[in-house]
């Protein structure tokens, strides 16, 4: 009798030679990736599914081209904006930088003074109930209203829609910030303090990291507000950018065209908020960025 028979027999399993071997199951990042991967490729899929049947209802009802124009004009007049000179004054590509520019620093300023105010605002609880009143006031003030005003004030160039764009990304960074920094775990300030930690100590390392999520909500949020901001006051006055193309676009019934600036612009907004879920994603290492990674991840 062998030893593997006797093996089985005296201990009542089979040899580890027998034992079938469990398949290996991927990494949760290449899990991840593969999710990620697919829903992507299902995201495209339904985008072509929606602009085919948008095609084919305008022409099967015989929609005016200029109430709602076919997805075929739209793409003709998209790829008549991009393959111009980066200089035209016709194409996408001047106005678009001219917007982009506007974005980004009126992104910039408006985010960056209201994250630093929310900053000073949650170290001293006194300024912040002397504040409140204002904010709100301030927050429920249409931006649209003062639009004109503003340009009244610093006139047609890129200041005044930066200016409009500031107000736009300012109060949803500030609130968010806010309310990042005040829900910190008071057991964490504690341990901080009964380890004599200071004041700065006690927000770099459990006030700020806690208020990271809500302050990237904000970001979230302010990006949207910024390509909307610099829209508005382009057409409040504004001698270029992407909103100066709508409205001449508009003045000559060219509805394909308006639809494919407004197709860059969200292009635009897209690229913006995948910027920053990347840049989450790198600071935030330690969360998951949303509930389909971690149900993948367990």
């Amino acid at each position: 009798m062998s030893t593997a028979m006797l093996t089985q027999d005296d201990a009542g399993t089979p040899p580890a030679s027998a034992t079938p071997k469990m398949p290996l199951r991927p990494a949760p990042r290449v899990r991840r990736t593969r999710l990620l991967a697919s829903t992507r490729v299902q995201s495209m899929l339904l985008l072509v599914a929606l602009l085919g049947a948008w095609e084919g209802a305008v022409r099967l009802f015989k929609v005016p081209v200029h109430l709602v124009p076919p997805v075929s004009n739209i793409a003709v007049a998209l790829w008549r904006g991009l393959a111009t000179s980066p200089m035209a004054k016709d194409g996408f590509w001047y106005h678009g930088g001219v917007t982009v520019a506007e974005i980004l620093l009126g992104f910039l300023i408006g985010s960056g003074v209201g994250l630093a105010i929310g900053i000073v605002v949650s170290q001293m609880p006194k300024l912040e109930a002397l504040l409140e009143p204002y904010v709100a006031a301030l927050q429920s003030v249409p931006k649209v209203a003062i639009a004109p005003i503003i340009v009244v004030w610093l006139g047609f160039g890129i200041g005044s829609k930066v200016m409009i764009i500031c107000l736009l990304t300012f109060f949803p960074v500030l609130v968010t910030s806010i309310a990042g920094f005040k829900a910190v775990d008071a057991d964490r300030i504690d341990l901080l303090r009964s380890l004599s930690a200071t004041r700065w100590q006690i927000f770099r390392k459990a006030k700020f990291p806690s208020a990271l999520p809500y302050i990237f909500a904000g970001l979230n949020m302010a990006a949207a507000f910024s390509v909307v901001g610099a829209v508005v006051g382009e057409f409040v006055g504004a001698q270029a950018g992407l909103g100066v193309l709508i409205l001449q676009m508009e003045a000559q019934a060219d509805t394909g065209g308006s639809f494919a600036v407004c197709v860059v612009l969200s292009v635009i907004g897209i690229v913006m908020t995948d910027v920053l879920r990347r840049v989450q994603r790198r600071v935030l290492h330690w969360m998951p960025t949303d509930t389909s990674q971690r149900t993948v991840s367990v």
